[in-house]
């Protein structure tokens, strides 16, 4: 689309401006979802360090609708991180929950990534995504970022050494939108 992806990191958010901006359109012939997405946000957050209430606040100061897990293996032994629990408590919320697990990077990316070594968890991760599995999830969950405010979920409190970077980036560069990292 040609928009630069603008990439903003708050410890939280009051930004309330709505995603739904029916007086925002794209070039003339673009179709009204890609209008739609140049105006959208995708947020990522880490739950490493935190508590499971302090990420909910954070979603929840955020606006975000749904909590997207791309987590390969969503269990945790971080209390209140594991899939089940995470999903009920974001549901009394009023957050709704999503596991893509065919987003989550493979066994050595994850293991690339606990050593630092970020460069090769990258190559790993978009090797996973070339699969039918990964792009079929991938193109869920671009078109749920075009219809709700979205969060991307991992472990990593630092995005930059996540693969949830990786998938915010490809949807800033294909469909503009802003990625916040809260």
């Amino acid at each position: 689309m040609g928009k630069a992806p603008v990439e903003i990191r708050v410890g939280g958010i009051d930004d309330r401006a709505p995603h739904r901006n029916a007086g925002v359109h794209g070039d003339a012939g673009d179709p009204p979802v890609v209008a739609h997405l140049m105006c959208m946000k995708l947020f990522t957050i880490g739950y490493e360090g935190a508590t499971q209430a302090e990420v909910i606040a954070r979603l929840k100061t955020a606006g975000v609708e749904t909590l997207v897990d791309v987590r390969a293996v969503a269990a945790s032994r971080r209390a209140g991180f594991s899939k089940t629990i995470l999903g009920e408590s974001l549901k009394a919320e009023g957050i709704d929950y999503l596991h893509l697990r065919g987003l989550g990077t493979p066994k050595a990316g994850r293991d690339a990534a606990r050593k630092g070594r970020v460069a090769e968890m990258r190559a790993i991760f978009a090797d996973h995504l070339a699969k039918p599995q990964a792009q079929m999830e991938y193109e869920r969950l671009k078109a749920l970022a075009g219809e709700k405010r979205v969060a991307l979920l991992c472990f990593e409190a630092d995005h930059a050494g996540c693969h949830r970077a990786v998938l915010a980036e490809r949807l800033a560069a294909e469909d503009g939108v802003m990625v916040v990292n809260l």
